[in-house]
């Protein structure tokens, strides 16, 4: 951004501090820790004093990161800033977005009433108060300065309009244009000659300022080149126009665009290109920057009637019960038969459609589900070589809470993870599907996402329900540049996470029936424990079932968890809701039995959590199974089999179901396979056999399901969103440290007669800020320079732009405008006038 030397100067400098650094000494403690906790990257490092603060709130980096931070009434005010010259007054940003007073307003503008006008001055103190808090902007209110990178990231240019739609200004479009060009300029606009470019372009400029002046030359203009410039004012400013930097005057124009280029209505950019220049549009604009200005934020209007508070905190808690229950059956199966990890890592497509069947459900839940234990620290890679998913040893830890402690652990796990599970299966940069469990499901703006989207549900009257369309206004208007990147449809990244994050928190039974429920609100706002909140809401679980004589039992309700397990053991779940009913079978029985569980274990566990008794043919198939259970006996040859009688061995050789198994008598009561034991079992066990494994001394061994689990693990930690902020004791130490560095530096010192033919040296910080300091105020600068092949010299300029590492400036000893490196400046001292 080229500081003009010109219009912006005129008139006294606005009372106040004269650099950044200085308006940062004024600032009590409080002020600053204020500015670093919103701030916490200018804390890594800690800065040395507080000209290396200012220095580091100039970086790009910071800057921008600073402004994804602000509402859209504050970016607009910092946008109206960026396109005023520096040091403008209160009541001229006022002007820009509201549009003067007394000036008709352009009909493409959102026209504002009175009482909009007046949210607008009463929402610009609060607007200008948080860009000074966070030192985006300095200086008093008739002379506010942004910040350069400020500055260089919101002025609109011909390439980069911005929000505001504007182009560069006349000055900096007019850079590198002849002198005589700029006198024709001047002629066929009416104005007279002048004797250097600088105040050729200052006399057009005040032409284009004018509005009297401005509009008398408009009308001048023939209604096709008012057509044209119409098609430009709200942006973009640029037009493809051939042999567009071909010098037409006044009386050579033949067409509309020539007769706005001969009188710097339009300029060219390129050979083949124009912008309007942005004092016009302005002009055209009626004074306003923005086309819309939002000074309010908009409210959400959700159409559905509110529901009653206690149905929905009744349908949340039967939802957060059902998602406790279904990650602890999602585990348990886990647990039994764990599936492998792929190799880039992430779950296969087979398996995931293999867990969605066990959960009644399909992929996309069933991935939820998978992020959702993964994300609390559930589950994990085993690390072992063939390495597979299974349940930790939290998991076990987990199952000992009671089930509102349980949902709160998961749903907390939730909110504050950078996992999105709604990726899953959504095309990679190479095209490829993303896997479930997989490596890039992380957005660091998620968390954020679900928070303020539950926030406004929270704010919302108790019981009402609200759609995603209905909460994105206000949503995009908190953080207009949190989006995130945008997909193949047009939407903003944002846009989707608020979809998911409505059905993903319906699912977990933070909402109920669409609205927030009582024990979410206790989640947002940690002013008491959720698990608290929602424990009342939840059934009671029961100690008991129902065994009927069709080898079924019924729970009639949710039960405890030590029943249920055990239950699940030896039975298999037929159906769910309000009752569940399980099955016994022989696998299920067997099941029980391959666990260590006895044929009399098993009759008393039914006994005594049976409300009637154990019905006879479910006692005649537990003591049928356990008759036939371990009779053969499987161990590693690469596997045997050996049973105590020989006719079933030969039933078993004479199997044709036994022919992969290629099995070969050893001796009358052992068998011999190439198969490996679990797959022996498991063939044995598909034929109708009840075989058990073995250990090498010949025991049974007895295999619990869920006896796999992974050595300790974390829960992943989710992906920062820049630096994290900063404690009260980091905060204070920090100040301290840099009031400390800032005295050192700005005490008072006798300097020795600076030698004329020694280079003068300076901190990079302290030239970075000396010169950025010089191109605000127009001074003069000394500096040592050394150029390419190592040759010093020095140099007295006049600093005119400071960018991309290098300095623009006139330099007096080649009396030309020249441009320096930034490394290869030695250092800088200030010149008198």
């Amino acid at each position: 951004m080229t500081t003009q030397q010109g219009p912006q100067r005129q008139g006294r400098t606005p009372a106040g501090p004269r650099t950044l650094a200085e308006e940062l000494r004024t600032r009590p403690d409080d002020a600053l820790a204020a500015l670093l906790r919103s701030r916490p990257d200018l804390l890594n490092p800690v800065p040395g004093d507080l000209t290396q603060l200012s220095a580091r709130l100039s970086s790009r980096a910071s800057a921008l990161r600073a402004l994804e931070r602000l509402d859209r009434f504050t970016l607009q005010v910092a946008e109206a800033l960026a396109t005023a010259p520096d040091g403008t007054g209160l009541a001229t940003v006022r002007a820009l977005l509201a549009g003067p007073a007394k000036v008709k307003p352009h009909p493409g503008a959102t026209p504002l009433t009175p009482a909009d006008r007046s949210a607008v001055a009463g929402a610009l103190p609060r607007a200008i108060a948080t860009l000074r808090d966070r030192a985006l902007l300095w200086g008093p209110d008739n002379g506010l300065r942004l910040v350069l990178a400020v500055r260089e990231a919101l002025a609109p240019t011909a390439a980069n309009p911005g929000r505001t739609g504007l182009g560069p200004t006349l000055a900096d479009a007019t850079v590198g244009m002849s002198p005589a060009r700029l006198q024709q300029l001047l002629a066929s606009a009416g104005q007279p000659a002048t004797p250097d470019p600088v105040t050729a372009v200052a006399v057009l400029t005040a032409l284009l300022t004018d509005r009297a002046r401005c509009a008398a030359l408009l009308d001048t203009a023939p209604e096709p080149a008012l057509r044209l410039l119409e098609r430009l004012v709200w942006g973009p400013p640029t037009g493809t126009v051939p042999d567009a930097t071909r010098p037409v005057t006044a009386e050579d124009a033949q067409s509309p665009v020539e007769w706005l280029l001969a009188r710097g209505l339009l300029l060219p950019t390129s050979p083949g290109s124009v912008v309007l220049p942005r004092e016009l549009a302005l002009h055209l604009r009626g004074g306003r920057t923005h086309r819309t200005v939002e000074p309010v934020q908009p409210e959400p209007a959700p159409a559905a009637p509110p529901r009653d508070p206690q149905a929905v905190d009744s349908a949340a808690a039967g939802q957060a019960h059902t998602a406790v229950k279904t990650v602890e059956e999602l585990l348990d199966a886990w647990g039994l038969t764990p599936p492998p990890t792929l190799r880039a890592g992430g779950l296969g497509v087979r398996d995931l459609k293999r867990t969605a069947q066990t959960l009644e459900t399909t992929e996309q839940p069933a991935a939820f589900w998978l992020e959702l234990a993964y994300t609390a620290g559930l589950l994990a890679p085993d690390g072992e070589a063939d390495e597979c998913w299974a349940p930790t040893p939290g998991y076990d830890s987990w199952l000992q809470l009671d089930t509102a402690e349980r949902w709160s652990v998961l749903a907390t796990a939730w909110l504050n993870a950078t996992r999105v599970s709604a990726l899953t299966g959504t095309p990679d940069g190479k095209g490829k599907p993303r896997a479930a469990l997989g490596p890039e499901l992380d957005r660091t703006i998620a968390p954020s996402v679900r928070r303020a989207t539950l926030a406004l549900l929270a704010e919302l009257p108790p019981g009402t329900p609200a759609t995603a369309e209905e909460l994105l206004p206000t949503l995009r208007w908190q953080r207009p540049l949190r989006g995130g990147p945008t997909g193949p449809d047009g939407r903003e990244l944002r846009d989707d996470l608020t979809t998911w994050t409505l059905a993903e928190a319906e699912l977990l039974g933070i909402t109920g029936r669409g609205a927030l429920a009582a024990p979410a609100r206790a989640l947002l706002t940690a002013e008491s424990d959720p698990a608290e909140v929602l424990a009342p809401l939840l059934p009671q679980p029961l100690d008991h079932v129902i065994l009927q004589p069709d080898l079924t039992a019924i729970a009639p309700g949710p039960l405890l968890t030590p029943l249920a397990q055990a239950l699940a053991l030896c039975a298999d779940i037929e159906s769910k809701g309000g009752a569940t009913v399980y099955r016994f079978t022989p696998a299920s029985v067997r099941r029980a039995l391959d666990a260590g569980r006895t044929a009399t274990d098993l009759r008393t566990f039914l006994a005594q959590h049976s409300r009637t008794p154990v019905p006879q043919p479910l006692g005649y198939l537990i003591d049928d199974v356990a008759r036939r259970h371990g009779i053969l006996r499987v161990g590693a040859a690469s596997s045997y089999l050996r049973c105590d009688d020989p006719s079933l061995l030969g039933e078993v050789l004479a199997d044709r179901r036994a022919a992969d198994l290629r099995l070969r008598l050893l001796a009358p009561t052992v068998l011999a396979s190439q198969a490996a034991p679990d797959v022996l079992l498991a063939a044995l066990r598909t034929m109708g056999y009840a075989p058990a494994a073995e250990s090498a001394e010949g025991d049974v061994l007895i295999t619990r399901p869920d006896s796999h689990r992974t050595p300790p693990r974390a829960a992943p930690t989710p992906v920062p969103d820049g630096p994290p902020s900063p404690d009260d004791t980091l905060l204070a130490a920090a100040i301290k440290a840099i009031r400390a560095g800032d005295r050192a530096a700005t005490a008072s010192r006798r300097e020795p007669t600076p030698d004329p033919r020694q280079l003068p040296r300076t901190a990079a910080a302290e030239t970075l800020a000396a010169l950025q300091t010089a191109v605000l105020l127009g001074e003069r600068m000394w500096i040592g320079y050394l150029n390419a092949e190592g040759i010093a010299s020095q140099r007295i300029i006049d600093p005119v732009k400071v960018e991309g590492g290098f300095v623009t400036a006139f330099d007096h000893h080649a009396d030309e405008l020249r441009t320096f490196a930034l490394h290869r400046i030695t250092g800088v001292a200030e010149l008198d006038e």
